[in-house]
Parts: C-alpha cells; sequence; structure tokens
C-alpha cells in the first residue's frame, strides 16, 4: 500500500461516523415550477383617476400612474414607484432605492379582462444577477366602475418561467449548525435548537431561527428586526430525492406550497 493512500484510510478511520454521514438536507435543491401551489388569497390593484394603489401590498400603496417616480415607505426592498400607463390594458410599474432601478414588470390584461400575463426583472434582493420571470394571473372580481383594467382582484395562476437563481438552494448540516446559501446571495449559518441567528444578504430579513422538528425536518423563521416575516417548514422524502416545503408569508397573511429536487 502506498503511503498517501495509507495515511488518507487512516485518517478516514478516525473519523466520527456522525461527521461522515451527510444530513437528509445537505446538497442542492431546485424548485419544479409545475408544482407551486400559490397563494389563496388575491392581491387587490386599483388604476383609477390617474392614481395606481396596491391595497393589499405591506403597507399599502398609493402613487400617481403618470410615469414618475415617488416615494413610498415602509419598504425594505424599494423607496420609489414609477407606474406608466402604456394603454388601456397594460401597466408598466419600475420600483427604485437610493435612485437606483431594482425591479420592473409589465402586466397586460387580455382582451376580455379575466386573466393577465406579467414578466419581470428583479434585483431588490440580489446580490448578482436578477431574479426574472413571467406567469399568468387571473381575475376574481372586477375593479371599480371607470377603472383601468388592471383593476380588481387577481390570483397568481401560475408562474411559468423563473430565473435558476430564484428556484435554486443550497443546504448544508454539520453537528448541531445548519447552513444555507442562495445564487442571490443570501446566507445563514444557525444551531437547529431555535436560538437566533443573523440572515445575510437580504434587505428585508435580517434574523433568522431554526428548528429540527423531526429527522427529515426543519422549520427557519425568517424575521426583520425581531419581527417574524416568513415561516418555511421542509420535509424531506424519505428516498432523499425531494423536499416539499410550506411558505407561510406572516406580512401579507398568505400560504404557499413547492416542492424541490436534490440536484
Amino acid at each position: 500500500m502506498n503511503k498517501p493512500l495509507s495515511a488518507g484510510l487512516c485518517l478516514l478511520l478516525l473519523c466520527p461516523i456522525g461527521a461522515m454521514a451527510a444530513g437528509p438536507f445537505d446538497g442542492t435543491w431546485k424548485v419544479d415550477m409545475s408544482k407551486v401551489q400559490m397563494p389563496k388569497k388575491p392581491d387587490v390593484l386599483v388604476l383609477k383617476d390617474g392614481v395606481y394603489e396596491c391595497k393589499t401590498c405591506v403597507p399599502p400603496v398609493s402613487v400617481k400612474a403618470d410615469g414618475q417616480d415617488h416615494p413610498v415607505t415602509g419598504h425594505p426592498y424599494f423607496d420609489a414607484m414609477a407606474v406608466q400607463v402604456v394603454d388601456a390594458h397594460t401597466v408598466k410599474e419600475t420600483d427604485k432605492k437610493g435612485g437606483k432601478v431594482v425591479a420592473t414588470s409589465t402586466t397586460t390584461v387580455a382582451a376580455d379582462g379575466k386573466t393577465a400575463r406579467f414578466e419581470f426583472s428583479d434585483s431588490s434582493n440580489s446580490n448578482g444577477a436578477p431574479v426574472t420571470g413571467s406567469g399568468e394571473l387571473k381575475q376574481v372580481a372586477a375593479g371599480p366602475a371607470g377603472s383601468h383594467a388592471i383593476s380588481g382582484s387577481w390570483l397568481t395562476a401560475s408562474m411559468d418561467q423563473m430565473s435558476d437563481n430564484a428556484t435554486q438552494i443550497t443546504f448544508k448540516e454539520e453537528g448541531d449548525m445548519f447552513s444555507m446559501s442562495a445564487p442571490t446571495g443570501q446566507s445563514y449559518q444557525a444551531k437547529m435548537d431555535g436560538s437566533d441567528a443573523p440572515y445575510k444578504g437580504d434587505p428585508g430579513i435580517n434574523g433568522v431561527t431554526v428548528k429540527k422538528t423531526g429527522k427529515n425536518t426543519i422549520v427557519e423563521t425568517d424575521k426583520r428586526d425581531g419581527k417574524v416575516v416568513i415561516v418555511l417548514t421542509s420535509t424531506v422524502s424519505a428516498d432523499g430525492k425531494t423536499m416539499n416545503v410550506v411558505m407561510d408569508d406572516k406580512l401579507r397573511n398568505r400560504t404557499m406550497h413547492f416542492v424541490a429536487e436534490k440536484q
């Protein structure tokens, strides 16, 4: 037996078994967009008399729809918004923070007013390339008389396009520590006993707790200045190939479900 191989085997035999065993969450996971269950509560928008309102935003937004920048407060990801009425069925929104564009979206309502298509580019919580995507909205209640076609209560019916940096995440278990990293720059390292730890790389989240509630289940609680904003419950399947996630948005009182596959 050659010396390097002998030394390597000695080190291997000296390692504790627990240190060699990979946890069920270890590795990179990718969301299967075909299995995403969107929230069942609608977003309520009104564009009338030259004013755009997002009534279900937290906090609510109300700005002139004149294509110019207008300040908004209470939102960690942007501090100004411009809403441009392109035509009777299309609206473009541009969000800025500190004078820099952080997100754009264009929504076009179908001729019958019952569905709408949207596409967006969002770098408000990305430290690299922006997240991009598109999808379809379904109207469940019409807007007030005389309002723009975008007005009404809308459910996100589907997300048929999402960039990879928005759908991938990497986890690692080491002893009693659990770590997360994402292509958009978010990361944390926390004990799995529910104690507070810093959350890095996201303007809207600065704290996190992680609690292992079962062999294959983790509950992650994201916080902003001590206030809970999101709770994610993730459970890895017995074969280790898929992860079911329930995301409870505490700020907007909405819940969504998705499935991620081990890469």
